[in-house]
């Protein structure tokens, strides 16, 4: 379903929060949701490599890079161990690289821009703490929806809407 938040937002618009319209698609699955895990980091993506290795079981990765574009959080490696652990997706309020690759991949990616220049890798960040940006925090356990009309969280999962 391509326009899945246009009817949420008509359901539920009182429990959901719309994020500003920064992000742009990058993974073949422009439509996911899912339960939320959190990430706070800068031009290190060390925390998002380990929280991608583990089990993902159809929950979204929300990383905040702090905007910064100088440095790609994501990239081609990162987007498949992500998908073999089973994440729905991941919203990357910062950069990707090896976005031709992400394209083809069965992930939703959502990011601000590309730079193909990689991260130092000095294990800093946070994991599963609330983060802001584009107007919202969002807390780990928060639902976080997706589609080519943008992204909402929700506190609750929006179950009774037939995906």
């Amino acid at each position: 379903m391509l326009d899945l938040l246009p009817d949420l937002c008509d359901e539920h618009e009182d429990k959901v929060e719309i994020l500003e319209p920064l992000f742009n698609d990058y993974g073949a699955a422009r439509t996911f949701w899912g339960k939320v895990a959190t990430v706070r980091c800068s031009e290190d993506n060390s925390k998002v490599r380990e929280l991608v290795a583990t089990p993902g079981t159809g929950k979204v990765l929300v990383v905040d890079g702090g905007g910064t574009v100088r440095r790609a959080l994501m990239g081609d490696q990162l987007a498949a161990l992500a998908i073999e652990n089973g994440w729905a997706g991941v919203v990357i309020n910062g950069a990707i690289r090896d976005a031709g690759a992400i394209a083809d991949m069965a992930l939703g990616v959502k990011a601000l821009a590309t730079c193909p220049m990689k991260t130092e890798k000095h294990g800093a960040g946070e994991v599963n703490i609330p983060v802001n940006f584009a107007g919202v925090t969002i807390n780990p356990g928060d639902y976080l929806y997706a589609d080519i009309n943008g992204i909402l969280v929700s506190q609750e999962a929006l179950t009774h809407y037939s995906f």
